[in-house]
């Protein structure tokens, strides 16, 4: 692209920048800064002071370098633009050189460098190149920025996701943070019922009070039982002090009982009373204690079926299913993959140090194909698995686990061959059929054009033809 093709807004934005020119060479500097001054602010720093002062304005864009007037020469250049990359991410980095090494482009480009020119550097070049990296700079960032918009429109409280579905989770709970009512979360395991828990939480009242948290499935029945409700100093063996339970813990704020259904009718008795009674008391003790807080549980059960069977009190049932709250399974939830995606391959690219990774568009496209029994929990193990896996700056589709891969064909075969299977010789003979329609269209009815096209013998054209009972079209030669 020549200087008069560059876009006004390229230009504009160009005129902003501010370009250190690091050289000993007055007259080069010179001639650099009339080519660049139609779009750019120029400075010269021929000095260590001058360059660490300029390296630690923010309103430096970007630096050229002049590496035989840095030390020794390449060496030591090197080193120093390392350095300057290593303080400022942010800086477009230009290296220029009389030395006609092989290895110093490479090496250059290794110490963070964007552009490399030999000497004598032509300015209205080096003019177009820097205009075109500065307005690359701007569109990512501009590109960032719309994406970290897109994502807070589509997130609530740490749940990601902009569907109808999940839209619809994120007004329930603006609907019910500020009330005390009893909340279930229902959903499949992995849906994150436990953030849906911890938004309705963060967004109502009691959200600078206890938050207290117990897997009713993580602990034995014995555990179970002094965990929730708390004990006194020798209520049973091994206790050698008084402790309160997690239901005593929640007073003033919130408890939430993840897979309360796997409680069992003894446990479920004692919570009914606590929540008619909106009073605790301890194993061992004599007197109850009123308690304040409100329950929010969580269950990927079939509650209403456990009732019916008698597994779940239907009263204790009635208490805690005030407000129900459906989280859908991620294969319900239509363009969320794609958003969750992207956010958990930079938080684990962050949280282990690795450069940022780009997802292949067919990588995507098997992501959104696969159905995800684990929902968004294994979506997030299989991300981390694939950012921890994968040295590249791209994750392909060789980096997918197998069972994915397997999947996909699995649910291709599905398509092509249904469940109630097929006609196998009824559908050779409509795709024999097509073919020959379609290539006697072609060639405007010559058979012999249509069997060379098939690459067939023309004898044979012919008896698929009175076969299949395939006559030419009107208009179309014989």
């Amino acid at each position: 692209m020549t200087p008069p093709e560059l876009s006004e807004r390229a230009q504009l934005a160009s005129e902003r920048h501010f370009v250190a020119i690091i050289t000993l060479d007055d007259a080069m500097f010179r001639e650099m800064r009339r080519a660049l001054s139609a779009s750019f602010r120029t400075t010269l720093a021929d000095t260590e002071t001058e360059i660490t002062t300029l390296i630690d304005d923010n309103d430096l864009h970007g630096i050229v370098l002049d590496m035989e007037s840095i030390g020794d020469g390449a060496t030591d250049a090197i080193e120093v633009l390392q350095e300057i990359r290593r303080l400022r991410d942010d800086l477009v980095l230009v290296a220029i050189t009389e030395s006609t090494s092989s290895e110093l482009p490479l090496s250059a480009s290794q110490a963070g460098t964007d552009h490399f020119f030999l000497k004598p550097v032509d300015g209205t070049q080096l003019r177009t190149v820097l205009v075109q990296t500065f307005e690359k700079r701007a569109l990512q960032f501009e590109g960032q920025w719309l994406l970290r918009q897109m994502e807070n429109r589509a997130a609530f409280c740490g749940l990601i996701g902009g569907s109808e579905a999940m839209r619809k989770v994120y007004q329930a709970i603006e609907s019910v943070a500020d009330s005390n009512a009893s909340v279930v979360i229902r959903g499949e395991s992995g849906v994150g019922k436990e953030l849906v828990a911890r938004a309705i939480v963060e967004t109502g009242g009691r959200r600078d009070n206890p938050y207290i948290c117990l897997n009713c499935s993580a602990l034995p029945e014995s555990l179970m039982e002094s965990e929730l409700f708390g004990y006194e100093k020798g209520a049973f063996t091994g206790a050698e002090g008084a402790k309160p339970g997690m239901i005593e813990s929640a007073h003033t704020g919130t408890l939430f009982l993840d897979e309360i259904s796997t409680l069992d009718h003894r446990l479920q008795s004692k919570l009914l009373r606590v929540l008619q009674e909106r009073s605790v008391q301890r194993l061992g003790g004599r007197t109850a204690k009123k308690i304040d807080f409100r329950l929010i549980t969580a269950s990927n059960d079939n509650l209403e079926d456990m009732v019916h069977k008698g597994r779940f009190r239907e009263d204790l049932y009635y208490r805690i299913n005030v407000v129900p709250i459906m989280v859908p399974p991620l294969r319900d939830r239509q363009g969320d993959i794609p958003l969750l995606v992207e956010h958990f391959v930079r938080l684990y690219c962050t949280s282990n140090q690795k450069p940022a990774k780009q997802v292949q568009p067919e990588v995507m496209e098997i992501l959104e194909s696969y159905k995800w029994p684990g929902n968004v929990r294994e979506l997030e193990n299989v991300i981390q698995r694939l950012v921890l896996m994968s040295d590249g700056a791209v994750i392909s589709a060789h980096h997918l686990p197998q069972q994915l891969l397997a999947s996909t064909a699995a649910s291709q075969e599905a398509i092509l061959i249904p469940e109630a299977g097929v006609d196998f010789d009824a559908e050779m003979e409509r795709i024999e059929i097509a073919y020959l329609n379609a290539a006697l269209r072609r060639t405007g009815g010559k058979k012999s054009a249509a069997a060379a096209l098939l690459r067939i013998d023309a004898q044979r054209m012919k008896y698929l033809c009175r076969k299949l009972k395939i006559e030419i079209e009107p208009g179309l030669a014989s």
